[in-house]
Formats: C-alpha cells, sequence, structure tokens
C-alpha cells in the first residue's frame, strides 16, 4: 500500500531557546507531518522537552554551534530513515505555515524538481520591516551575482528538497552564513530548483525577541565577510 506524500517526509526544525512556542508548533505540524526532528542548539530553557511533548523526535547539541550546524544535523538524521524522500526546513518559533510547507512537498512529489524554495517576495501577503526587506534584497543581488541562479528570496528558512537535493548539501557554516551557503550548494549541485510562494507570520512573539532586526545585522555581516 502506497504511502502518503506527507508519510514519506521529515520537518528539519533547528531549535534555540524556543520553550514558549515550539510545543504549540510542533502539536500544530505533526497534524500534517507526523514526522518531525527537532535539533535543539544548546538550549537553556527546557526547549527540547517542549518539543518532546508536542511529538518531536529531538536530538540535543551539547553547546550552541549555530543554525546551520542545527540543520546539517536534522538533515543528516532524517537521512537515514530509508522511507524518506522529502525533507522541509522549518523554523520553531512559528513563522512557517504548515500548508506551504504541504504545498512545497506536493510540487516535488509531481515535477521534475530537486527543491523549493520559499519566497516572501513572489506575492504580497507577507511584511516583513523595512530594514528587513531592504537587507534581504540586498541579499537576493549578492547571492544571484555569486551563485548564478535567479531567486527572489535568499534567505528563506522554508526550504524542502526531495533525497538527492537533501544528501547534495553540505552545511559547514554554523551560523546565519548557511542560508546563502545552501543556496551556492544548490547551484553547484545543479539542483532542479523552483521558488513558492510563501506566507512568513512576524508574530508578536518572533518580534519581540528583535529577530527581524538581529537576522538584518547578522545577513549584513555575513555578506560582507564573505
Amino acid at each position: 500500500m502506497s504511502t502518503s506524500v506527507t508519510e514519506r517526509t521529515w520537518l528539519v526544525v533547528p531549535l534555540y531557546n524556543e520553550a514558549q512556542v515550539v510545543r504549540e508548533v510542533v502539536e500544530h505540524a505533526r497534524q500534517t507531518f507526523p514526522n518531525i526532528v527537532c535539533v535543539d542548539d544548546g538550549s537553556t530553557d527546557g526547549s527540547a522537552e517542549q518539543a518532546r511533548l508536542g511529538g518531536a523526535t529531538v536530538v540535543v547539541h551539547p553547546i550552541n554551534l549555530g543554525q546551520g550546524a542545527a540543520l546539517q544535523t536534522g538533515i543528516t538524521y532524517a537521512l537515514q530513515d530509508p522511507n524518506a524522500e522529502f525533507f522541509v526546513t522549518f523554523d520553531s518559533d512559528g513563522q512557517h505555515r504548515v500548508e506551504d510547507a504541504l504545498a512545497m512537498v506536493n510540487r516535488l512529489d509531481t515535477e521534475p524538481l530537486d527543491v523549493v524554495i520559499g519566497s516572501r517576495f513572489l506575492d504580497g501577503r507577507t511584511k516583513p520591516g523595512l530594514l528587513k526587506k531592504v537587507v534581504l534584497k540586498a541579499a537576493v543581488i549578492f547571492g544571484n551575482l555569486t551563485s548564478g541562479m535567479k531567486l527572489t528570496d535568499a534567505h528563506n528558512g522554508l526550504r524542502a528538497f526531495n533525497r538527492t537535493g537533501a544528501g547534495a548539501i553540505r552545511i559547514r557554516q554554523n551560523r546565519m552564513a548557511h542560508a546563502s551557503e545552501i543556496i551556492a550548494e544548490i547551484a553547484n549541485a545543479k539542483l532542479r530548483y523552483a521558488e513558492e510562494p510563501v506566507f512568513v507570520v512576524y508574530t508578536d512573539y518572533s518580534r519581540s525577541k528583535g529577530q527581524s532586526l538581529w537576522n538584518s545585522v547578522n545577513i549584513l555581516s555575513d555578506l560582507w565577510l564573505k
């Protein structure tokens, strides 16, 4: 009997100090995707336990290594499942929508693609702040010039890979530079890719953490140091 596309998918969720929200994020996602691995990257607030209570498999980094390292650990873990065909990188703070992830996986299942990359800029639903929008646009220009790809959103954490795509990615940059590195890896491996319009929800919770501003600063520093 054939299994559904969602049963053949793993969500890979990097996790760092999101105990307030991660259980709810995982519980909601598991209504669609039963296989979720959260990589707790040295959290100090009980995030790992909350993710387990939500129903996720949890792999723990004893110390904080950065989001890139957490993603690589999660992808490597999920690839060990011989029944897994699709792998989705998914945020732990509630900004990504399950329905967008499902649409991306369905495209991998039905179209000749290895990677589907979420984009906030293919429609007008997502409303990043002005600073973040300017920085993200600069990152797109930089990424397109250096990789030869044509993307509208280079630093969107919502991405879907088939097994070929996931197996071709080797993330060595631990912190925010991993987003640029993933794009370069896709280009170097000549993976078949497409973008999917997604709605990123900038919640009161994520804004209260100053995430938008700090991510913008980190992206700029990574571009400068690259």
